[in-house]
């Protein structure tokens, strides 16, 4: 009975590898981490005025698939290269039809910044709580509390200037989301439809074309 059951738990486990994150196509894993960082983004945006907690996890969350896709890059085939999601400016500029390369690179581009300083802004004024609880340990509570008043009108300071920084950013995101997905659904709709999880058939021809390109 024992003997039967390894058999069995070894055969689904060789099925999950099989058909599973280590098997699964470059394109197809680049939608599970777009639809994982859009969902994220788009729970931490709609809870940031009301759900103060959870907008706050939230940012760590995006922080981290941040994280991954920088590791990725590095460590992953060249089509995840974080180049790719910059325009080539010298390209840019002899740009002469809508459905160029370089428009959508520059939409990808602004998505990136924003996304980049609305987290980074986040992250300042709200530390991951293993922060705040390192730095609090390493000072000295007698100098705590010399010092606490000063610093609490200091912070506040810099926290308004953050918010404000934080917010600008956080709606350009949303605008050029909006625009990157409107983008899309005029010039390659095949491949927003794909990321949108609305199309399967002839993604694997599009990820074999752009290899090819690259």
């Amino acid at each position: 009975m024992r003997g039967g059951r390894a058999s069995s738990e070894a055969a689904i486990f060789r099925a999950g590898l099989e058909y599973g994150w280590f098997q699964m196509s470059v394109f197809h894993k680049i939608r599970l981490y777009h639809a994982a960082l859009a969902i994220l983004v788009t729970a931490a945006y709609l809870t940031g005025d009301e759900l103060e907690d959870l907008h706050n996890w939230l940012g760590y969350a995006v922080a981290a698939v941040i994280l991954f896709r920088a590791l990725w890059a590095a460590a992953g085939p060249r089509q995840l290269g974080i180049s790719r999601l910059f325009p080539d400016l010298t390209e840019l500029a002899k740009v002469r039809r809508l459905n160029h390369p370089m428009i959508s690179r520059t939409l990808l581009a602004g998505i990136v910044v924003t996304l980049l300083l609305t987290t980074g802004t986040g992250l300042l004024m709200e530390p991951p709580p293993i922060g705040g609880f390192a730095a609090e340990m390493s000072i000295a509570p007698a100098f705590a509390d010399d010092d606490g008043e000063r610093e609490h009108d200091r912070d506040g300071k810099e926290n308004e200037a953050l918010e404000e920084v934080h917010e600008t950013a956080a709606n350009l995101l949303v605008l050029f989301v909006v625009l990157h997905v409107t983008y899309l659904l005029a010039f390659k709709r095949p491949m927003a439809l794909f990321m949108l999880f609305a199309r399967d058939a002839g993604a694997p021809a599009a990820g074999r074309a752009a290899q090819k390109k690259a």
